[in-house]
């Protein structure tokens, strides 16, 4: 279980500075959203390395150069004190120049050969990492997209991002930093004992006596070590969710004067960041001059035993060469076992992401198969975002082929959440749905929502063209882009910009009007040219000439089509061939306009309050 850090709340109140102590609350329940996003259960260092292998596998060749390379260069490194020994006690002996020439001539060409062979190893490593770690990405990306909706409900959009962006960033760090070299350190380590305890078994011992503590140290440093880290990837988690937040919502922010309140809660999230940076920091220094000390003893033991102890001057240059190379490789393996924890905490967390049960396959469905002559149908359903909550319920309604269905009631009644269940972004808790009398449980998410075309109340425009936001996601075909526009009224609209179809669209389409990306949606909806529409008519008030043409081209869209709308305009209501008017998750009318007024119900009052004062207005909002 994540803990805080010592002072992690008491400086929350530091960082608002004069706020208020519902600010204060606030920035203190964000902290403690921070902390149970954090207790998901823990994984083992082998399971994790195992999972990613799969995402390795396909550039094992990359991998196996680097192995060979970081082995060879490792052997290299063990030759060169023994170049070294033998020059020095032959040069020496003989009193020969030659010896020194060609010694170093030797040295020099290990050295070079050492290089070279450290370039293909690090060239072959980071390509390693970063084609599997792309691949890692994509599928990571692809899987949030396989998710069912009530997943994002739940969870921060930078939390996510997090996950796809950070978490696989310190994974691939790994592979930057050389990972594959912590197997040269062990060869190298290895090496040096054998040729050391070769040289001479005594002082080897007296250089080996304080790595039993180097240990002991490094195994307690892991577990605090991977605590600090795991701790660092959910705080950015946060901070991420945080930024998302306030910089989507910043005109509401300015608008109501949030921005200190807004301030002091950032403020917690990033110094709980800080201290679980400095708390990582700490641990690795702790490591690093332990081991430094314990190099420096080492070193003074054998200085203190040459003392005692008579041998050549070119072993105690090579055994001083070891020591020192001995030495390095376990301060290089902490530092990446280090790297490792960081590495390891990141994919503990993508693939916590890749356990949540989310299948998209067909289940087998409950009771009797519904009648084709319905294009959609909902028999008896009951549905609640939150157990015990029900948004709907026993609700049926049935649309045969061509019929034109409105959805009315207040604000929160389950109109949305029909469409929802329709499209199977949610299952439902009691009840069926069926689409062409098929319980759309049976059917793969993918060919269920080809039978229909949605046009929702908030309109979506990717980056890209106008042709290509048409065309949702295929490749747009510019002749049928352009029949869709001229069936729907609207090719004037958007060929009269400079580049025509081929207008930039920006983030959000904030360079369109709101009336422009509603013409865009009914575009997109024709041009997939779907059995079924579902439509929740946008609310928003727009000018004459745009409302006339939104008209013709809801007109349009739904000929000949079922439609399932959910309505907030008179002319759509009047339109459609039978209004279910829904009350706290309930049909409790049903019937055309002229019936539903004629009961002086639910809908009749509805009726009475929104267009009463507007009798001159035909496309005033009904709800």
């Amino acid at each position: 279980m994540t803990t805080s850090a010592p002072g992690e709340r008491a400086a929350t109140p530091a960082a608002s500075g004069g706020s208020s102590a519902p600010e204060r609350a606030r920035a203190a329940r964000t902290l403690d959203e921070f902390h149970e996003e954090a207790l998901a259960p823990s994984l083992a260092d082998s399971k994790l390395l195992l999972r990613l292998w799969p995402y390795l596998r396909p550039h094992r060749r990359w991998l196996w150069l680097g192995i060979a390379t970081v082995i060879g260069t490792a052997g290299l490194a063990l030759l060169r004190p023994l170049v070294m020994l033998h020059t020095i006690d032959e040069s020496i002996e003989t009193r020969s120049l030659d010896v020194m020439m060609w010694g170093g001539a030797l040295f020099a060409g290990i050295a070079l050969l050492e290089q070279a062979l450290q370039f293909v190893q690090v060239y072959s490593v980071q390509v390693l990492g970063a084609r599997s770690m792309a691949a890692l990405r994509r599928h990571t990306f692809q899987f949030l997209g396989s998710l069912r909706i009530g997943f994002f409900d739940r969870q921060p959009v930078g939390r996510l991002v997090t996950r796809v962006t950070n978490d696989i960033d310190a994974i691939q760090e790994l592979f930057a930093s050389g990972a594959l070299n912590a197997i040269g350190d062990l060869v190298r380590l290895v090496g040096i004992v054998v040729l050391m305890l070769s040289l001479d078994a005594k002082l080897a011992l007296i250089a080996f006596a304080a790595t039993p503590f180097i240990a002991l140290l490094v195994r307690r440093v892991r577990r605090l070590a991977r605590q600090a880290f795991r701790d660092i990837r959910s705080k950015t988690a946060r901070m991420n969710a945080n930024m998302n937040e306030q910089v989507t919502g910043m005109s509401v922010i300015q608008a109501f004067g949030r921005q200190e309140a807004m301030a002091a809660e950032f403020d917690a999230i990033n110094i709980a960041y800080r201290d679980a940076n400095i708390r990582a920091i700490k641990y690795d220094a702790v490591q690093d001059a332990a081991i430094d000390a314990v190099a420096a003893i080492s070193l003074a033991s054998i200085v203190v035993a040459l003392g005692y102890h008579s041998v050549s001057f070119g072993t105690v240059v090579a055994f001083s060469a070891y020591l020192t190379q001995f030495f390095e490789p376990i301060a290089m393996l902490a530092q990446r076992y280090t790297l490792l924890q960081s590495a390891l905490s990141g994919a503990e967390r993508v693939f916590q992401l890749h356990s949540v049960d989310a299948p998209d396959a067909p289940v087998r469905a409950e009771g009797s198969p519904g009648s084709a002559e319905y294009a959609v149908e909902l028999e008896d359903v009951t549905f609640a975002y939150k157990p015990g909550v029900d948004v709907l319920k026993n609700v049926n309604l049935r649309a045969r082929p061509g019929e034109n269905i409105a959805l009315v009631g207040p604000t929160g009644s389950g109109k949305s959440t029909i469409t929802a269940l329709l499209l199977r972004l949610y299952d439902v808790e009691r009840g069926v749905v069926r689409v062409g009398g098929l319980d759309v449980r049976t059917l793969p998410r993918e060919s269920l929502r080809r039978q229909f075309s949605v046009v929702p109340q908030d309109v979506f425009l990717f980056p890209g063209t106008v042709a290509e936001n048409v065309a949702a996601g295929e490749e747009p075909d510019f002749a049928r882009v352009r029949r869709v526009l001229e069936d729907l009224g609207a090719l004037d609209v958007f060929e009269r910009r400079g580049a025509g179809l081929e207008e930039r669209v920006l983030g959000q389409g904030s360079n369109y009007s709101a009336g422009e990306r509603q013409l865009i949606a009914f575009a997109r909806a024709l041009y997939r040219d779907a059995p079924v529409v579902i439509l929740d008519e946008a609310t928003a008030s727009i000018d004459s000439e745009t409302e006339a043409r939104l008209q013709r081209a809801l007109e349009k869209l739904l000929e000949g089509r079922t439609a399932i709308v959910v309505a907030h305009r008179l002319s759509t209501i009047r339109a459609a061939d039978r209004i279910l008017v829904l009350q706290k998750g309930r049909v409790v009318e049903e019937g055309s306009h002229q019936e539903l007024c004629a009961r002086k119900g639910l809908y009749a009052a509805l009726y009475e309050l929104q267009f009463a004062r507007q009798a001159a207005t035909e496309d005033a909002p009904v709800s």
